[in-house]
């Protein structure tokens, strides 16, 4: 159960393009194409603050604020009557690297519209709707058993030039659920499961202790974010993963808690250490100039309008189904912030992924269509 540490005060990337087939051809390698992709959410992360940056409505509002130094550190750090300036403090590396070389949709404010299709908006239901492509109805539930659904990732490691080198790592308990851990067949550490399996380099048993002894605002469901960073990044630097996921969380619980200051840094925090990854892609061989970024989240949430912008879900709050996706990588066209009226679908992530990996995503279950507009100039 994701658990929400402040429940009682609300109600209830991309991809890698890779080769032309479903194994990696030695004519694609030779070629520099896409061959990896690092699939990024951080959860309930609003398009609002994303598009537009800090809202003053929020931030003014002394109900979400810890005193009046954070208030004041706040709209100093975040804060600039020019919206593009406001997100680009927010959110440096979006608004400096992908919005130059990379495509972000989902900017409402130019009809430019991603939506849920599930229609529970909330967690375990979202990220089921991204890894399969299908928003199943029965999966109506945080607490929802172990996902019968084969994911994309379940499927991509079952293909032979992916096998052995897919990894997930999720601050979230849920994701071993959610990624059906004990049959996926790839590595899924989540919350407070131990990195390294039963031999754990130095780092990852320094990194498995560290986690063990540290504060827990959220208990037992969801670990700090700092560790699921540092955890999926050693894995990338010593492991050389094709295809991995980080699931970021402290977006949503910040917001659960009512707290903006801490909901926006978590934010910035994010953003920073997409950019670290990105940097390390680009730095290292085997991943420069083959790997793809894809970003995105499980849910929106209100507004300060409703007073609701801690909240999410179907139930209660209305328009929390709004979400945005970004991606980069090489071979995908520069669109930068896309402004063209649309209507795109969080099921729609699975099949782009396995489009743009060159493989046919298949399962028992219906799967949505791949976004074309990604590869279209």
């Amino acid at each position: 159960m994701k658990y929400k540490f402040w429940a009682a005060c609300t109600s209830m990337l991309c991809f890698i393009g890779c080769g032309n087939n479903q194994e990696k051809s030695d004519s694609a390698a030779s070629s520099g194409a896409i061959e990896n992709i690092i699939v990024i959410t951080t959860d309930g992360l609003r398009w609002q603050d994303v598009y537009t940056g800090m809202d003053s409505a929020i931030a003014s509002n002394a109900s979400y604020m810890q005193s009046r130094r954070d208030s004041a550190e706040m709209f100093e750090q975040y804060w600039s009557p020019d919206a593009a300036e406001r997100r680009k403090k927010l959110m440096p590396f979006f608004w400096n690297t992908v919005a130059q070389n990379g495509q972000l949709y989902g900017n409402r404010l130019y009809d430019n519209k991603v939506n849920c299709a599930n229609p529970y908006w909330f967690s375990y239901p979202g990220y089921n709707e991204i890894l399969t492509g299908y928003p199943d109805t029965a999966v109506n539930s945080n607490e929802y058993k172990p996902n019968p659904h084969i994911t994309v990732l379940e499927y991509i490691n079952k293909q032979p030039a992916f096998s052995g080198k897919v990894a997930a790592f999720g601050a979230w308990e849920a994701f071993d659920r959610i990624l059906n851990k004990e049959r996926c067949g790839f590595p899924v550490v989540a919350a407070f499961g131990s990195t390294g399996g039963d031999k754990p380099t130095a780092t990852e048993q320094l990194l498995n202790n560290m986690l063990r002894d540290s504060f827990k605002p959220f208990h037992d469901g969801e670990c700090l974010d700092v560790f699921t960073h540092y955890m999926a990044f050693d894995y990338l630097k010593e492991r050389d993963p094709r295809v991995l996921y980080i699931a970021y969380g402290e977006t949503d619980e910040w917001a659960h808690a009512g707290e903006y200051r801490y909901y926006l840094d978590a934010a910035h925090q994010f953003d920073k250490w997409v950019g670290d990854i990105w940097d390390h892609i680009q730095s290292t061989p085997q991943y420069k100039d083959k790997t793809a970024l894809f970003i995105t989240t499980d849910h929106g949430r209100g507004n300060i309008d409703k007073n609701k912008w801690t909240g999410h879900g179907s139930g209660s709050v209305e328009d929390s189904y709004e979400i945005w996706m970004a991606v980069m990588g090489p071979g995908l066209p520069a669109k930068g912030e896309v402004k063209t009226a649309m209507q795109l679908y969080q099921q729609q992530s699975a099949q782009t992924i396995a489009s743009l990996l060159g493989l046919e995503y298949k399962a028992d279950h219906p799967i949505a269509e791949a976004v074309k507009e990604i590869k279209q100039p």
